[in-house]
């Protein structure tokens, strides 16, 4: 389907250019600090999939972690690894020089695969935090997850399909990805409507679930409040703490991204905030899963003393 699309676009329209590719124009207003920037985010993206390996396995064979909060940190693990895997190494690619176009059918595929994953993470990060206030399983939230997964699909499909069907008369996506804002920008007409589903999208799946979130935070402090000791209440803090952390750094800059007017930033400044929730983001989660969680903590000490031993 993604191909029909970029074919129908790509096929000679009245007074509209042929385009068949774009190219990225990426860091090309840093151009003699690239090469720091590859090693960089080279260094940044080894310890993301190092991180969540470690996360995954860990989670997989430590049974004191088969519950249900884990269970969604396992499936935010692998889903950041394939989100960064859809992303950074074509940047990594065009930050040492080689830098290659990228086919219409490569683009949708890859903005396809950023958004389609992108909803999910809000939906698993939604899910902890209510995860986090019931602290019974109850196995109906795993059918809501699988259904949240195909309203991600389905959503992805009609950004994807609606961007795609626009003519493009230039190539140099202003940008190091297909995000969605600088492939429209490249349309021969105006993009209004885009605009509008583009902005119905961003509340839906990230307003509503970061709203989702605060309320569950907002019982949840109400609930440990009421803790009598105050080793219980450090501790329930304690255990939010993480999530929380998360959960602000993913919203805060996806609310930016997405829900600021198009004009407000500069190139530089949106590049930068891309970077945020697609180098540092995806980083965070491990980093701060492992250092300020005790129980992934111990896990992680029983493994490797399993291994030494």
């Amino acid at each position: 389907m993604l191909q029909h699309f970029c074919f129908m676009n790509s096929m000679k329209r009245e007074n509209h250019t042929l385009v068949s590719e774009f190219i990225f124009r990426g860091f090309s207003s840093f151009r003699e600090h690239q090469l720091t920037l590859f090693v960089i985010f080279l260094a940044l993206y080894i310890l993301t999939l190092a991180g969540n390996v470690i996360i995954l396995t860990i989670i997989s064979l430590d049974r004191h972690l088969h519950t249900p909060m884990y269970f969604f940190l396992s499936m935010l693990s692998a889903s950041e690894t394939v989100y960064t895997l859809v992303i950074i190494p074509k940047m990594l690619c065009d930050l040492t020089g080689a830098r290659q176009p990228i086919s219409l059918a490569g683009c949708a595929t890859q903005m396809f695969f950023f958004v389609t994953l992108a909803i999910n993470n809000c939906f698993l990060l939604t899910a902890m935090g209510y995860d986090r206030y019931v602290a019974i399983c109850n196995p109906l939230r795993y059918t809501i997850i699988m259904n949240k997964r195909v309203i991600g699909l389905i959503v992805a499909m009609t950004q994807v399909s609606a961007v795609f069907r626009l003519p493009f008369c230039a190539t140099k996506v202003a940008h190091f990805f297909c995000d969605i804002r600088p492939v429209m920008k490249l349309s021969c007409i105006d993009t209004t409507v885009n605009d509008i589903l583009t902005l119905v999208i961003s509340v839906l799946v990230i307003l509503i679930p970061m709203g989702l979130v605060f309320i569950s935070y907002i019982l949840i402090i109400s609930a440990i409040l009421k803790i009598a000791s105050a080793e219980g209440r450090k501790k329930a803090f304690a255990t939010c703490a993480s999530h929380l952390t998360v959960v602000i750094v993913h919203y805060g800059c996806a609310s930016i991204a997405y829900l600021k007017p198009k004009s407000e930033n500069t190139r530089d400044e949106d590049q930068l905030i891309s970077v945020t929730y697609t180098v540092i983001t995806p980083l965070l989660n491990p980093v701060v899963y492992t250092l300020r969680n005790k129980e992934v903590k111990d896990a992680l000490c029983r493994a490797i003393g399993r291994t030494l031993s």
